[in-house]
């Protein structure tokens, strides 16, 4: 019979509290002291790093910075869920499928969710890991201007769209997941204006050459659905890249910087846009 992730980690946690005091009562430590779980090993440098800006973009506004737990979403570390993981098989479908309290599900590839697992299992484990509050503004202004000059300018404008941004979104962790992705963040109750993700739209081209718009709902490797300025709904296999699609993303440009964005530069670009009020 297989113990729950929970009663195993608490099982592990009294035989590490008497190996750091065999002499202790029981075999445990007194006091109540700091007790680590055991720390997996890190495989993948290269995947940890994938997955914190995935996670950094995606998930830390409600989880926090560290999965620790932030202003509207639960501690990670400590969640039965995620202590039985091992590669992304539990979060994965939590991920794609999202919460009925609040939490929005995601279209991330099955590596994207590995790569998001393997960020949160590098984090260690204790009896005392809760909740950080931690300031995101450390960054440097103008270095963050000089890679808004150089990336953003064509869309943005800090006198047209981005004018007072910082006033409207005085959170900078709001501020921060809303420029990153917009749609991603200061849509929660007192920290900004909500800002709902632009729709993405796909253009159907049919072999009798007829053309079908509409919203996309879903798509993957095999169908897209879309619906239609009418309300009604249509799908179509796309087997064989017949028929042809062609998707329109408001947000691809984001998406793609997603790629490129280091840390400093995440920081820094916040530091330069919460000077903007």
């Amino acid at each position: 019979m297989r113990l729950s992730a929970a009663i195993a980690a608490g099982f592990l946690l009294v035989l590490s509290a008497g190996a750091q005091n065999p002499q202790a009562p029981g075999g445990a430590r007194g006091g109540g002291g700091f007790v680590a779980y055991p720390q997996r090993p890190i495989a993948d440098p290269e995947a940890v790093a994938r997955g914190k800006v995935m996670f950094d973009v995606n998930c830390s506004f409600c989880h926090g910075a560290d999965a620790r737990g932030g202003d509207d979403g639960p501690n990670l570390l400590r969640s039965e869920l995620v202590l039985e993981d091992q590669k992304g098989e539990n979060i994965g479908p939590v991920l794609l499928t999202g919460r009925d309290r609040g939490m929005p599900k995601f279209t991330f590839t099955a590596a994207q969710i590995s790569d998001v697992a393997a960020y949160i299992h590098s984090f260690p484990v204790s009896s005392r890991t809760g909740p950080s509050i931690i300031n995101i503004v450390v960054g440097n202004a103008k270095a963050g201007e000089a890679f808004f000059n150089s990336k953003c300018t064509s869309c943005h404008s800090i006198t047209g769209d981005l004018k007072g941004v910082a006033a409207k979104y005085t959170d900078p962790k709001v501020l921060q997941q809303t420029w990153i992705l917009p749609g991603s963040g200061g849509r929660f109750g007192g920290a900004g204006p909500a800002r709902t993700a632009p729709t993405t739209t796909a253009i159907v081209t049919l072999p009798s050459g007829e053309k079908v718009e509409g919203k996309v709902d879903r798509i993957d490797d095999f169908v897209v659905s879309l619906t239609l300025a009418d309300g009604t709904h249509r799908s179509f296999a796309t087997e064989g890249n017949t028929p042809a699609v062609e998707i329109r993303d408001p947000l691809q440009a984001h998406k793609d910087l997603l790629r490129n964005y280091s840390d400093a530069d995440i920081h820094n670009v916040t530091a330069y846009l919460v000077t903007l009020k």
